[in-house]
């Protein structure tokens, strides 16, 4: 689209001077920090008011809270809009890590999370971590593209980090070093992390290793996200039966 103030040239001239469009400035930003969250366009359509609560059972209980999965959930996304609330105005003291089996939404509340503060304007990094971890490797052998410290710089250093899928694989020792690294960096700056896992917080300890465990456990309020059934299975069943139909 055409910017209305400059005609899309990116100055505005008047008389004798010439001023950097405001309008295309605010643009190029936006775009930049869009295109540093690393989000798809799918994941940018997940947002808080289309979270769906009907996927999480008000009559099956967390046999170790008591509460139902309905009343978990709610406590995990009113959990995420207060960290997102605290976030942006300075105070985010802690990160949130939600945990559940695959399915459960979990991905879908760390986008809402990362999309909140997107569109504030602030900058958040999402990555998926065994691509996170291929993308360091692949650092080794492609001429120009990004060092290995410049990958992990950037993970260190962005204001919000959100890591999706920790913990669904045994990592090897060099990989359990990257990721302490990173959340050891993380925590000894107080700069806050939003994590998902498939794994219960109890058993992340044979993947990840104790040290990174206890950053993850400083860094991170855990919250469990519990299903019946893998919602993407539900909503692909809901998909083919509406082509039925």
């Amino acid at each position: 689209m055409e910017c209305s103030q400059c005609g899309g040239r990116g100055l505005i001239v008047r008389g004798d001077k010439a001023y950097l469009c405001p309008t295309c400035r605010r643009r190029k930003i936006k775009a930049r920090i869009l295109a540093l969250s690393k989000l798809t366009p799918q994941m940018r359509k997940y947002t808080f008011d289309r979270f769906d609560f009907r996927f999480y059972s008000p009559y099956l209980r967390d046999e170790e809270k008591g509460i139902t999965y309905y009343e978990s959930a709610r406590r995990a996304v009113e959990a995420a809009k207060a960290f997102v609330r605290d976030f942006l105005s300075g105070k985010a003291e802690e990160g949130l890590i939600f945990t559940g089996a695959v399915g459960s939404g979990k991905t879908f509340l760390a986008c809402c999370i990362a999309n909140a503060v997107l569109d504030a304007g602030r900058e958040v990094l999402f990555l998926v971590v065994p691509d996170f971890l291929d993308e360091i490797r692949a650092s080794y052998d492609e001429e120009g593209a990004f060092s290995e410290q410049e990958i992990l710089l950037t993970a260190k250093t962005v204001p919000l980090l959100i890591l999706d899928d920790l913990g669904a694989f045994i990592y090897s020792e060099w990989a359990r070093q990257k990721i302490y690294s990173l959340l050891d960096y993380r925590l000894n700056h107080r700069l806050p992390v939003v994590v998902t896992t498939n794994v219960r917080l109890e058993d992340l300890g044979e993947s990840l290793g104790e040290r990174t465990i206890s950053r993850l456990i400083a860094l991170c309020r855990p919250y469990r996200l519990l299903v019946e059934h893998d919602i993407r299975i539900l909503l692909r069943q809901e998909k083919e039966a509406d082509r039925r139909f």
